[in-house]
């Protein structure tokens, strides 16, 4: 590539593209691109958060390296969404998770030892390595009050950043021509990030992890999605048992908190460890190198995850559940912890990113210039 900034560089290729527009049929971004001549910071995170990375365009351009062009939009706008996750994240010394890996991994793996170790500390062996049986078994090894105090903070600070960057990100991404978007729009986009409507490639599927088309990526992404959205409907219905009902775990296996989990817990091992294989065979040109580290970390803290939640389901009648229960509750501290500052937060600006395109395609069609 040029010796251009990152900006710089992103709106070089973008406006090569707009002049070329051989492939505005095969992703929103390539429509959004046509309402503007020239792109600043905030339409390139806007149009980064709008890719879906699928790729189609890189293999279609006629323009890609080594031609003097050296267009490769997936990667420029794989670095610009990690740099709109570090610029709109908080504090900025965690914000780096985005640049450098092995702060992410840190960041994961001592939230897991030191859960474990506190467990070691705090846990009596013969309670820790014991059978327990009968309502609120988990809670003889771990205190309810202990483990819903620390999942709530961590939680809820996830929350706090995400807000914090997303009101920063719909700043910044509004264009001059654009007005407020009605309940439609936030319909449209609600419906295709959860229908991964843009993972197509176009149409028969995104040629990931190389150039041949397949269905492989959104079958695992709707595994992934899903599945979290059965744990947590499976949590949910759990918690109204326990503090509503005052029924206290663990449930039998035909309730609905356990089938809920369970079918929630296989698809998110399924998803994960699909999505892992796929990545390691990823052709690594069309990737932001950075995005790497942070997309392993978060799809292994998810799949442990999973896996440890469906192995305390399996023990729970045995002496090995206590020990496999603080390794969920570590892998899901570490999950919690690395939320705001790995691949969770593309969630929360592809659906913005998202909204603002609805809202765009309800403009009358204006060019917008700088």
């Amino acid at each position: 590539m040029p010796d251009l900034n990152l900006f710089e560089e992103a709106n070089r290729q973008l406006i090569i593209c707009n002049a070329c527009r051989y492939c505005e049929g095969f992703c929103p971004v390539f429509r959004a691109i046509e309402t503007r001549r020239d792109f600043d910071k905030g339409d390139v995170f806007y149009l980064s958060n709008l890719c879906h990375d699928c790729r189609a365009c890189y293999y279609a351009c006629m323009f890609t390296p080594p031609h003097e062009f050296a267009i490769n939009i997936p990667k420029i706008l794989g670095e610009a969404r990690l740099e709109t996750y570090r610029r709109l994240s908080w504090p900025d010394f965690l914000s780096q998770c985005f640049k450098n890996r092995a702060i992410t991994m840190r960041l994961a793996f001592g939230v897991i030892v030191v859960v474990i170790a506190l467990a070691l500390l705090l846990i009596r062996p013969n309670i820790l390595f014991s059978a327990h049986l009968g309502p609120g078994a988990f809670y003889q090894v771990a205190p309810y009050l202990a483990m819903v105090t620390g999942g709530m903070v961590l939680f809820f600070y996830a929350i706090a950043i995400w807000v914090r960057g997303g009101s920063r990100f719909w700043s910044e991404t509004r264009s001059i021509l654009q007005k407020q978007g009605d309940g439609r729009a936030l319909l449209e986009a609600i419906g295709a990030a959860l229908g991964v409507r843009y993972l197509q490639g176009g149409g028969p599927g995104c040629p990931y992890p190389d150039e041949h088309p397949s269905a492989l990526r959104r079958i695992y992404h709707n595994l992934t999605v899903w599945g979290l959205a059965a744990d947590f409907v499976s949590t949910t219905i759990a918690f109204i048992y326990q503090d509503f009902l005052h029924r206290l775990p663990p449930y039998p296996l035909t309730s609905a908190p356990v089938i809920f989990g369970t079918v929630g817990g296989i698809a998110l091992i399924i998803g994960t460890t699909g999505f892992i294989f796929l990545k390691a065979k990823s052709d690594p040109d069309p990737e932001a190198s950075d995005a790497i580290a942070m997309d392993y970390v978060f799809l292994i803290t998810l799949g442990l995850t999973a896996l440890t939640g469906m192995l305390t389901l399996i023990f729970r009648l045995t002496a090995a559940m206590g020990t496999i229960l603080v390794l969920h509750l570590a892998s899901i501290a570490a999950l919690f912890a690395t939320a705001p500052y790995g691949k969770f937060v593309h969630f929360v600006y592809r659906i913005l990113a998202l909204i603002r395109y609805e809202i765009d395609q309800r403009q009358p069609q204006q060019h917008v210039g700088h």
